[in-house]
């Protein structure tokens, strides 16, 4: 006898004179396809989705960097003279650099009465500071006006991504024209280390910063007043890491499988139920009209 390889058929066909087609049958195949759309729907959009996953721990990402952190300033005083504003940084390695001109630019505003001053420098990994004073001019003005508008605050690399919503620019906005002329201002920064890796595995780094500030009024050993805008910061043992994940094929295709499987046999157990009700009522309608 020679040997059938149709034996190993699991899924038996059925004649369709033996099969009984009923309107309850059809209003569940039409759900179960209409339900099965909107679940492969779903599962395609988070698919192509990329997502973004956030993790913490404790280490130095940026290892290349010589130990030195990009910083972006942008600031206005409408109300002192550019020949007056200085930028000073200062460090705990021992860094005391007084009026700090390399790749900043001073852009005069109200016809000269006011300065906007727009810098970037570098400030090593280490408690300390850098302020926006007149520290650095020829002759102190005998009342200094720091009122002032901060535009941009940043440090890193400048992280353009939808999907995250970090402190990036903290102090970017910050308005303080109505604040004593004469007061000097203190920014508390916390700055915590962040990496950004897309999905082929490129890394970015940048810093976020949390900030409290103050106001008061400073007074020199002479008994002048000489207000400043101080950014005191400190770094944090903390990296935030940002990973884009798009979910793999095998899942997806798992999902699917178990949608369609799963739909058909629930639909399946649901219409059998509903069948043999209604087979046995109308049995018993039946055995009351004999």
């Amino acid at each position: 006898m020679p040997f059938d390889f149709r034996r190993f058929d699991i899924y038996r066909k059925v004649p369709k004179d033996l099969t009984q087609p009923t309107y309850t049958g059809a209003i569940i195949s039409v759900c179960c396809c209409l339900f099965i759309l909107f679940l492969f729907l779903s599962e395609l959009t988070g698919f192509i989705t990329t997502e973004v996953v956030n993790e913490l721990y404790v280490d130095d990402p940026d290892k290349d960097s010589g130990g030195k952190i990009d910083v972006t300033l942008n600031i206005s005083l409408p109300n002192l003279h550019c020949e007056l504003v200085g930028l000073d940084i200062q460090d705990e390695m021992g860094r005391h650099e007084v009026g700090h001109i390399d790749n900043s630019m001073k852009i005069p505003l109200n016809n000269g009465v006011g300065c906007r001053f727009e810098g970037q420098f570098s400030i090593n990994k280490v408690p300390g500071n850098f302020h926006v004073s007149t520290h650095s001019a020829t002759a102190q003005p005998q009342n200094p006006d720091m009122t002032h508008v901060i535009h941009k605050l940043s440090f890193g690399d400048t992280l353009q991504v939808q999907n995250v919503q970090g402190a990036f620019n903290a102090l970017g906005g910050a308005d303080r024209l109505h604040s004593n002329p004469l007061a000097s201002h203190d920014y508390i920064l916390k700055i915590v280390p962040t990496v950004y890796e897309d999905k082929n595995g490129k890394q970015r780094y940048s810093y976020q910063y949390t900030v409290a500030n103050k106001e008061y009024v400073a007074y020199s050993h002479t008994g002048r007043i000489i207000p400043a805008i101080w950014f005191r910061y400190d770094l944090s043992p903390i990296t935030v890491k940002y990973t884009e994940r798009r979910q793999p094929l095998y899942r997806f295709i798992t999902t699917i499988c178990a949608i369609i499987g799963g739909t058909f046999t629930v639909a399946g157990i649901l219409d059998s139920c509903i069948f043999t009700a209604s087979e046995a009522w109308k049995k018993i309608q039946l055995g009351k009209m004999h």
